[in-house]
């Protein structure tokens, strides 16, 4: 069971500008999205619109754009699009305990805001500044002492920050959350991480369509690379 099981966006309007005009977004007007398993992974090119539809997701949940739970308020500078305003999050009878947006691009001002709010909020995040360590140790940090079972987490291309063996902790973490109740919506390129099991699969193009994990680009291309990196590296550099 999940807490979100459906998103879906009403006709607007005005589809005449950004982010309306993307056809991922056209998409999703005529199919809403159904969320069946409690990993559901977006996975496209750049400039796909992924990144763009999970933060709405985010939004649309009540997260704070920049990151952070539900209760961050603050704002750095105001990058996000209107999406978010305008999707419709279908819930179940099922609420969530706990949650955490996370967006790779924007953590550093989540970190400042922690120190901000000051003394005693630091022990669910490690404890100790989140500055104080690496980009990739506070991700992997972040996931250990403050997500908990029962929660609904966005994540923004988490493996931004993170070594292979940094996904391979994460993608054990994020099992261990879900055997414990809690759903993942998540951005990623990361063939390690959409290994996870109990997880959809959702290929955007100027469509969104599930796919299975060994048809996901950042899989095939990767086993392709490591395979014969010479070959590639002469077919791609000729």
């Amino acid at each position: 069971m999940t807490f979100i099981h459906r998103i879906r966006l009403d006709q607007v309007d005005d589809t005449h500008r950004y982010p309306f005009t993307l056809p991922v977004v056209q998409d999703l007007i005529r199919h809403p999205l159904e969320l069946k398993r409690p990993i559901t992974f977006l996975t496209g090119d750049n400039g796909a619109g992924k990144s763009t539809l999970v933060e709405a997701i985010a939004v649309a949940a009540g997260f704070n754009a920049e990151g952070g739970t539900q209760s961050f308020r603050f704002a750095t500078k105001a990058t996000e699009s209107s999406l978010g305003d305008y999707l419709i999050l279908s819930w179940g009878t099922r609420k969530p305990r706990t949650g955490f947006f996370l967006r790779a691009e924007s953590f550093y001002n989540v970190a400042t805001e922690i120190d901000r709010i000051g003394e005693g909020i630091h022990a669910s995040y490690g404890g100790k500044s989140l500055h104080e360590r690496s980009h990739g140790e506070s991700f992997i940090d972040l996931m250990t002492h403050r997500f908990g079972g029962k929660g609904l987490y966005v994540l923004d291309e988490p493996e931004a920050a993170l070594s292979v063996k940094g996904c391979l902790t994460v993608l054990r973490r994020m099992h261990e959350l879900v055997e414990e109740g809690s759903q993942f919506i998540i951005a990623t390129h990361s063939p390690i991480l959409l290994a996870a099991p109990n997880a959809t699969i959702l290929e955007i193009t100027d469509t969104i369509d599930e796919i299975d994990y060994d048809t996901a680009e950042p899989v095939r291309l990767t086993r392709n690379f490591l395979g014969e990196p010479d070959r590639f590296l002469k077919h791609l550099l000729d």
